[in-house]
């Protein structure tokens, strides 16, 4: 609304109806720093260390806001009387300042309430270690369940606080750490219970003892990473070494190739090289991997001793383009450039193939959970020896699943995916010894009830890792496929043939390298737009809305070709793409329909615009239809073809980006819809988000505040007994 005020054209004519919208818009910014300001001085009053701080930014704001309004009151310039009033004709500069009062203030009124989101989460944290402290050193079972009672409500207030704050993270890396964190925290939070429990029953027992101590420190570990990432800070002022990945480091050398056809000059050869040198040094841990097949470890070396040679060829064509930039050499290095990506992308696949099969295998033949029912079994038994057979065999499970999440995270496509496979190994890497200290202790103490349930609740962890395993397996695999994680049933591909009797003659062909590079710069500008798409569908509350669906189907299907005209992904043949086409095309009537069924739901001033941007849309659909089932035959007319599909896509898709606002916009103005509802009060249940089905996040964000609320019954239960 700033903007529209601050770039208006300073028109010599100006209609009413020009003078009206700017006094609308005046009004409409005052009014909403009016309620935002409402909100500060709440805040403020409920946090008196900031009360002078917030009300100083609360007051600037509000002043900004009305110096606005009178700025833009501008409907009654035509009458003489109001000659001498200053309007935003009369003083521009005016409404710039108040503008930029407006921006900084309101600025530092979400710095402050920021501040104390973090305070109240630091507190919340203090605590539940301060009560930690005293359950680690009670010595009587009466007082450890007074104690843990305590304790479980401090932790249910961090799980809500937390919870909210995670929500509100921008950063998915980060967003990622916090889930691993209080994923962590929830289990460990049982484990505490069992393990203090078998500790107090058994007070002479090292096992006993070994085993409380790693829940204690591990909780600690978990609380510590929490307040990191609260307050974007790390102990010390060390700086958080990242892990590189095969993944990250080939997208990050391809981007370094590709960026010589704008700049020849933009980096060195032995930049390039030490890049490359990085990656191959990654693939050793797959090659160096006793789990790793022959088969794959012999096409990874071949691979990596390929990449060499042909770094070696685009660095001589590369050094001399330099020197004199022909029409001859200039095709030389595209395709070298090509070539280059072509064969990091053959490595990529094969380490992603090694990595996957082998999650597979590992997964199938460890989900029996044999040598967890065993340890349970003999532990009964007191059997001191076949225990100790079977820790064995645990610990070699736990360095083969350990070493799968490892080789996992080199191929995981994603940031957040990466944290959940480090989150993984480290939760294989300590449950493995706490199982065989339980297992121990039950086998010293065969007739210990408490004993068996705290083996049997550090086993549960362990299957529950495991599935979660197979879980982060299946989005590992979407990313690569070009999926990107959602399950849409938009991806499945007709089979070439089936549905159109032309296509039957038709030999399916993949683009070769030189018509990659020709639509490259099509490709960039699909993959942009459906960015832009996927951003505009996550406004919407209810993701279960037809335009949404229909919005999300597109954007996927949208970014398949986009894959492909990289010579990734799904489509693999130019018979693919045509498909893919005719079915997006057809996806993008079906909005139509859904536009045409939501028109009946708008106000009638705002329906002859949605009615003719639906029609705008069946017309590029059938555009690309036909585009899409045209016969054609030779390489140069297939090539003409794919262009076009493309071509047609993106205009679809650029028109999609214009309709998704607009439908939103005219859902906002529409009451009782239900479709989108305002943000909650700063004070108004702000735990109502953990329950909301339709919130994204959900499983992050639930905490298991529901099983730390019956940890607690259970404590006030045994108490009572």
């Amino acid at each position: 609304q700033i903007t529209t005020l601050i770039n208006h054209k300073d028109k010599p004519k100006r209609s009413d109806k020009t003078l009206q919208a700017i006094q609308r818009v005046g009004q409409a910014v005052n009014l909403a720093v009016g309620r935002f300001v409402t909100v500060g001085e709440a805040i403020a009053n409920e946090n008196h260390e900031l009360k002078e701080e917030m009300s100083v930014a609360c007051i600037e704001a509000r002043r900004a806001g009305e110096t606005i309004a009178q700025l833009t009151d501008v409907a009654s310039l035509d009458h003489p009387e109001s000659d001498s009033h200053i309007t935003i004709f009369t003083d521009k500069t005016g409404v710039v300042k108040a503008a930029r009062l407006l921006l900084s203030s309101v600025t530092k009124v979400l710095v402050l309430a920021d501040r104390i989101v973090i305070k109240q989460i630091i507190t919340s944290r203090n605590k539940v270690l301060a009560t930690m402290e005293q359950l680690e050193k009670v010595s009587s079972f009466q007082e450890f369940v007074q104690i843990f009672s305590q304790f479980g409500n401090e932790m249910v207030e961090f799980a809500h606080l937390t919870g909210d704050r995670q929500n509100d993270l921008k950063d998915e890396k980060k967003k990622a750490r916090m889930a691993a964190s209080r994923a962590v925290l929830e289990k460990c939070t049982m484990m505490l219970l069992t393990a203090s429990k078998t500790c107090l029953r058994h007070p002479d027992c090292e096992s006993a003892r070994i085993n409380k101590d790693g829940v204690f420190h591990r909780m600690r570990l978990a609380l510590e990473q929490v307040i990191e990432i609260v307050t974007d800070s790390r102990p010390n002022g060390e700086n958080e070494i990242a892990p590189i990945s095969i993944y990250s480091g080939i997208k990050e050398f391809k981007n370094k190739v590709e960026g010589l056809r704008e700049n020849l000059y933009f980096l060195s050869k032995e930049n390039l090289s030490t890049m490359l040198e990085v990656i191959l040094e990654h693939t050793e841990d797959f090659t160096d991997s006793a789990y790793t097949s022959h088969e794959h470890r012999e096409h990874i070396l071949e691979l990596s001793k390929q990449a060499k040679m042909e770094l070696e060829q685009l660095v001589s064509v590369w050094m001399q383009a330099q020197n004199q930039k022909t029409k001859d050499l200039m095709e030389d290095l595209e395709v070298a450039i090509l070539k280059t990506c072509q064969c990091m992308n053959e490595l990529k696949r094969e380490v992603h193939s090694a990595a996957t099969s082998l999650a597979t295998d590992l997964l199938k033949y460890h989900m029996d959970h044999m040598v967890l029912k065993a340890l349970k079994i003999t532990g009964v038994e007191g059997n001191l020896e076949a225990v100790a057979e079977y820790t064995c065999k645990l610990s070699e499970q736990k360095e083969q699943l350990v070493e799968m999440c490892r080789l996992l995270r080199h191929v995981s496509g994603t940031e957040p995916l990466e944290i959940t496979c480090i989150h993984a190994e480290d939760t294989f890497q300590v449950t493995g010894p706490q199982i065989i200290s339980a297992a121990e202790t039950l086998a010293l103490h065969p007739s210990s009830k408490i004993a068996k349930e705290n083996l049997e609740v550090f086993c549960e962890a362990w299957e529950s890792q495991l599935s979660d395993m197979s879980m982060l397996l299946r989005e590992i695999n979407d990313v690569f496929e070009g999926r990107r994680g959602e399950k849409r049933v938009y991806l499945s591909l007709p089979r070439p043939g089936k549905h159109n009797a032309n296509l039957k003659a038709l030999k399916p062909v993949k683009l070769d390298t030189e018509e990659q590079a020709k639509i490259a710069k099509l490709g960039l500008e699909l993959h942009l737009l459906t960015s832009d798409v996927d951003s505009e569908t996550e406004k919407w509350e209810d993701q279960e809305n037809e335009i949404v669906q229909h919005g999300q189907g597109m954007s996927s299907m949208a970014y398949s070709m986009y894959l492909f005209t990289r010579g990734e992904g799904l489509l693999k043949t130019t018979q693919d793409l045509f498909h893919q086409a005719e079915i997006f095309a057809t996806e993008g009537t079906k909005l139509a329909s859904s536009l045409h069924a939501f028109s009946d739901q708008v106000h009638d001033d705002d329906k002859p615009l949605l009615l003719l941007e639906a029609e705008k849309l069946i017309s590029l659909c059938k555009q690309l239809q036909i585009t899409a089932k045209a016969s054609v035959q030779g390489k140069s007319a297939t090539f003409t073809k794919v262009d076009a599909c493309i071509l047609k896509t993106r205009n679809v898709m650029t028109l999609l980006c214009q309709l998704l606002p607009l439908c939103c916009k005219l859902l906002r103005k529409a009451t009782g819809n239900g479709y989108l509802k305002p943000a909650p009060p700063w004070r108004e249940d702000r735990l109502r988000t953990a329950t909301n089905a339709h919130a994204p996040e959900r499983r992050a964000e639930t905490f298991g505040i529901k099983s730390l609320e019956n940890h607690v019954t259970n404590v006030t239960f045994l108490e009572s007994k």
